[in-house]
């Protein structure tokens, strides 16, 4: 222990890479030790780059805040430090905000339902990726006409007349169950209340038009359309996180504040 990276003011262990203790949000010097001359922040949140989040919808109390002055922060129903109870929606354990090389990052841990961040740039979406419009959910699923409908001795199946289509989008239902499909040989989709091509009317969380799905160099792209509640796509892997960002975790909105 005794090459361990301490922090002068409360002993905790600061990993590699970190520049502020995870436990009281001191500032770590290479020589682990504080300057005595240094100004000290009246409280960890203070130090630049820390964060918090903010409940802004959902089953908890909106406007509650959560600080994030650990190195790891976990996210579920039941499991973690930032806990919903009586969010259905969320698995035990299902998300995890945590800092690497100074920056915050967000992980989904392998929830049922998935996390969610509002996108700002149009984002690629794979075969099968689920995302968020308003209250709807969405699964994007890639066509191959031959393999759905195969010949069988030498005679094809009869469908309609045969279209350009690439992809289709699916409305996810009650159970995870597959709703409406809509596709068009434009292979170019837009989502809103009134006048596109997937209307929901009685959805006041979505804008007139609001997002767009469409085909292009082979990828199939998600893009908002300057909706007032934005759009959703799925976090995989390790997503880094911005001051203003927004998530979804299971029905929780949260946006994302960090110091600068």
């Amino acid at each position: 222990m005794s090459s361990a990276r301490l922090c002068a003011n409360c002993k905790a262990v600061v990993p590699e890479e970190h520049f502020y203790c995870g436990r009281c949000g001191a500032s770590y010097n290479e020589d682990g030790r504080q300057q005595a001359n240094e100004t000290l922040f009246f409280g960890a949140m203070q130090a630049p780059g820390r964060a918090k989040i903010i409940l802004i919808s959902g089953q908890g109390l909106e406007g509650l805040s959560y600080h994030l002055n650990s190195t790891t922060h976990v996210a579920g129903r039941s499991n973690g430090v930032i806990l919903f109870p009586d969010d259905p929606f969320l698995s035990e354990k299902h998300a995890s905000f945590f800092y690497k090389a100074n920056k915050l990052y967000l992980r989904d841990e392998g929830s049922l339902n998935g996390t969610f961040k509002r996108i700002k740039e149009p984002r690629a979406l794979a075969d099968g990726e689920e995302f968020l419009v308003g209250q709807q959910r969405f699964r994007l699923e890639l066509l191959d006409l031959k393999s759905e409908y195969p010949m069988r001795e030498d005679t094809l199946m009869y469908v309609s007349p045969p279209r350009p289509y690439t992809f289709r989008i699916v409305h996810v239902v009650d159970g995870g169950r597959p709703g409406a499909a809509y596709c068009n040989a434009e292979n170019s989709l837009t989502i809103g209340r009134e006048g596109t091509d997937v209307i929901f009317p009685d959805d006041r969380h979505i804008s007139k038009s609001h997002a767009r799905v469409s085909w292009r160099e082979g990828q199939a792209w998600l893009e908002d359309l300057g909706s007032k509640n934005g759009t959703y796509a799925p976090v995989s892997g390790e997503a880094e996180l911005a001051h203003g960002d927004y998530v979804f975790l299971g029905s929780e909105l949260m946006r994302v504040e960090i110091n600068a």
